[in-house]
């Protein structure tokens, strides 16, 4: 098949200057599917140090529960993937769509044969000796939910759900909250952390990812994953096919948000969600909040909604601003983060593909209209609702940036493990920008011996 690539002239600058911008970034474009075909979203290496843990500010690892003190992280997942074959027997999710949702727990090792001292040192190193590979080394399948079609039956001639299938619905929903209550029981922050990921990537990517982050925050709560069948790979048809599928996933992660918000022990969900995983999210929050809404019931109360985190949304923005402002979701969770970039290949790449006149990933100020700049402003005021644009140095696709880079790491942490509000009164001094964003840069949180000032981080961008 041949793409051809159209650049588009920017209307806001005219002459000779917006079409030498234009296929600047047409030229960007061309490199970024190469790289976005190739890539995908995968980083199978331990994270850099956060910023935050090579200043006085400190790190947790003192504090981690004996039992969790090992290069061994243990996640909860959930996933509508199709269970594949693998030559040594080993249980591996593919990008096929299961009718069924899967429940258990899968083991990701951080480095090869790592001790937890030699963890700990790594973790807080400016400079490491060497890589720290991660690897899926276990997947338990404990619970395998019924399908999501209910099938129907005559009693008495009478047209009711199956008896028997609303059972073992059941007994399915009981099995997968003890699992959780026992994970539960086991830390003292009775909150669970969720990520979702996005395009591109397989089941072990999105473990990886939050084995990181989990790591980093000090191993407190429990972390889970909600994995949909991306990743079949291929150009614009593996794109495209990840697209339906997170269509397809909708209704199994609205199940699964209802089961987990079931659960009496837990206190607060807090969900970071990544790329294409922004618009499954949204859509699936969309919806119940619609169900929550027309039932005289509060959604953040019933799904215990704590922080809800959206990085590099590939996500339209008149369509984000329709179901994020027009509907009021941005008001569900306790605080709505979105962290955005200019510099987000991946993102300029999906904005050419749907010919969007922005993504929510690259938004800037100018994009707002002065009533939507001032309902920002008000929201950050009250901390509840923050842009926060990202001016970090980060690799040529520059998609994966909320977790590979240990400034942005280091902000994601302030946010889920202390849950300050932005403001260097706060303790999480990011910069004030203009129409109500937030500004971070590569040295934050600008302070300790590590650190960069704002100005110098401006001079390298």
């Amino acid at each position: 098949m041949r793409i051809v690539f159209r650049p588009r002239i920017n209307r806001a600058v005219t002459g000779t200057v917006g079409f030498s911008r234009s296929a600047r970034i047409t030229r960007r474009l061309r490199y970024a599917l190469i790289v976005f075909v190739l890539a995908g979203c995968a980083g199978p290496r331990l994270a850099p140090t956060p910023n935050l843990y090579l200043s006085d500010a400190g790190d947790p690892f003192d504090e981690v529960a004996p039992e969790y003190q090992s290069n061994l992280v243990e996640i909860l997942y959930a996933t509508d993937r199709v269970p594949v074959e693998t030559g040594d027997g080993s249980l591996k999710y593919g990008h096929g769509r299961s009718p069924s949702v899967a429940a258990g727990i899968c083991t990701v090792a951080i480095g090869e044969d790592l001790s937890w001292p030699e963890l700990v040192n790594a973790s807080r190193a400016a400079r490491r000796s060497g890589k720290l590979p991660l690897q899926v080394t276990n997947i338990n399948e404990m619970v395998r939910f019924p399908d999501s079609s209910t099938p129907m039956v005559e009693v008495g001639g009478v047209v009711q759900e199956d008896p028997e299938f609303l059972a073992a619905k059941a007994a399915a929903h009981a099995a997968g909250a003890n699992i959780l209550r026992e994970r539960l029981s086991r830390v003292s922050r009775k909150e669970v952390y969720l990520f979702i990921h996005g395009y591109n990537n397989t089941f072990e990517d999105a473990a990886f990812r939050m084995a990181q982050l989990w790591h980093f925050l000090g191993r407190e709560g429990v972390p889970a994953i909600y994995s949909w069948p991306a990743g079949r790979g291929g150009a614009l048809r593996g794109y495209t096919h990840d697209r339906e599928s997170g269509e397809f996933t909708i209704h199994h992660l609205r199940q699964f948000l209802r089961a987990l918000a079931a659960c009496p022990d837990i206190e607060k969900l807090h969900i970071i969600a990544h790329s294409r995983g922004t618009d499954v999210l949204t859509t699936a929050l969309r919806e119940l909040h619609l169900f929550y809404s027309g039932a005289g019931l509060e959604t953040r109360q019933e799904l215990k909604l704590g922080n809800l985190i959206l990085a590099a949304a590939d996500l339209d923005w008149e369509v984000a601003n329709q179901r994020l402002m027009a509907e009021r979701l941005i008001r569900v969770p306790e605080r709505f983060t979105i962290y955005l970039s200019e510099e987000d290949r991946a993102i300029g790449l999906a904005a050419w593909l749907f010919d969007s006149i922005r993504r929510i990933g690259d938004l800037t100020a100018s994009d707002l209209t002065n009533a939507q700049r001032a309902a920002l402003e008000q929201s950050g005021i009250k901390s509840q609702v923050q842009l926060i644009d990202v001016k970090v140095r980060t690799d040529f696709l520059g998609h994966g940036y909320f977790i590979s880079n240990p400034a942005v790491l280091s902000d994601l942490i302030l946010i889920l493990r202390d849950n300050r509000p932005p403001g260097a009164e706060n303790g999480r001094p990011l910069i004030r920008g203009e129409g109500g964003f937030w500004e971070l840069y590569d040295g934050y949180p600008y302070s300790g011996p590590h650190a960069t000032s704002k100005a110098a981080s401006n001079d390298g961008q």
